[in-house]
C-alpha cells in the first residue's frame, strides 16, 4: 500500500472533513515510531513509542464498509503494536462520529479525556475530540 492509495482512501473515507494527502502519509511513514497496517479497502497509522501506542487514523474505502474490515484491522494494528512493546492503545475521535465510537468501544476502548474544539467540519463547525484508551492487547 502506497502513501498515494492510502491518500486515495483517506479522501474517500473523510469526504466531510480534510483528508490526509499523499505527502502526509509519506512524510508519517519515514518517521521511525509510524506503522501502516492493512490494504488499499482498509488501512490503520499509528505510533509506537515507549509502552504506548497511538491510532493516528484508520480508514475504510465507503464501498466496503460494513463487512467487518475496520474491526479487524483495530484487531490488526494493536497486535502489532503489541508486538512493538506497546501496553496501552490510545485514540482520539470527533464527538459526532457516533459508527467510530461505537467501533472503538465495541474493542475496548473506554474515554479517558476529552479536547474541546478539536475537530474543524468544512462548514467551520468545530467538534469535540473524544481521547479513549485501552490496555493491549
Amino acid at each position: 500500500m502506497t502513501p498515494k492509495e492510502m491518500a486515495r482512501t483517506h479522501a474517500l473515507a473523510f469526504s466531510e472533513t480534510r483528508a490526509w494527502t499523499e505527502t502526509e502519509f509519506a512524510d508519517l511513514l519515514a518517521g521511525e515510531f509510524v506503522h501502516a497496517i492493512g490494504s488499499v479497502d482498509c488501512f490503520a497509522v499509528f505510533q509506537v513509542i515507549g509502552d504506548e501506542a497511538e491510532l493516528l487514523t484508520i480508514a475504510t474505502d465507503p464501498a466496503q464498509r460494513r463487512r467487518g474490515l475496520a474491526r479487524a484491522c483495530m484487531n490488526n494494528w494493536q497486535t502489532e503494536a503489541f508486538r512493538r512493546g506497546a501496553r496501552r492503545g490510545l485514540l482520539d475521535v470527533a464527538a459526532d462520529n457516533s459508527a467510530a465510537i461505537a467501533l472503538y468501544a465495541g474493542c475496548g476502548y473506554v474515554p479517558c479525556g476529552l479536547r474541546k474544539a478539536y475537530y474543524q467540519r468544512a462548514d467551520g463547525k468545530k467538534v469535540n475530540a473524544i481521547l479513549m484508551e485501552r490496555p493491549l492487547p
